[in-house]
């Protein structure tokens, strides 16, 4: 009973060296673990509140609309060119960006069954209203997991 205990963590840790290798050169900052489920499970709430653009063309049009929020990308992205202009776009608009491992991660916290390259999380939702206290807590982690990414962000630039 213990070694199927053990290869199952032999496996899991496996498949995490696995997602580490195809992370892409250019996905800096990269969050770590803990950073990421943080992340996700922000993704995960703002999903819930109709609050997320999906996709490179959806965030990138959001941008230029002048939309604010976070913009999570996918880390294994190929090919790489389909979202080099985004975190250009997110700089230019002083949007906070941050990578993650991986797109079938971020596609499912995302309630999506495609893998996705990107996310766009807005702070406020695009259709409706959300209850003061269902705002008043998604802003308060969206400030948390911000406030984490430009510290990420000032590491990696030192």
């Amino acid at each position: 009973m213990g070694s199927d205990g053990e290869a199952e963590k032999t496996q899991q840790k496996e498949k995490e060296r696995k997602k580490m290798l195809a992370i892409s050169p250019i996905a800096k900052p990269l969050a770590g673990k803990k950073l990421s489920k943080k992340t996700l499970k922000f993704v995960r709430k703002a999903a819930e509140h109709k609050c997320l653009k999906r996709g490179v063309k959806e965030v990138v049009k959001s941008i230029r609309r002048g939309h604010k929020g976070l913009c999570v990308i996918a880390g294994n992205i190929s090919p790489i060119d389909v979202i080099t202009h985004v975190p250009i776009l997110c700089e230019e608009a002083d949007i906070p960006y941050v990578y993650v491992p991986s797109k079938v991660d971020l596609a499912t916290v995302g309630s999506t069954k495609r893998p996705t390259c990107c996310v766009l999380v807005l702070t406020k939702p695009t259709k409706g209203e959300l209850s003061p206290e269902e705002q008043l807590k998604l802003k308060a982690d969206y400030s948390h997991i911000v406030e984490d990414v430009s510290e990420l962000t000032s590491s990696v630039l030192s």
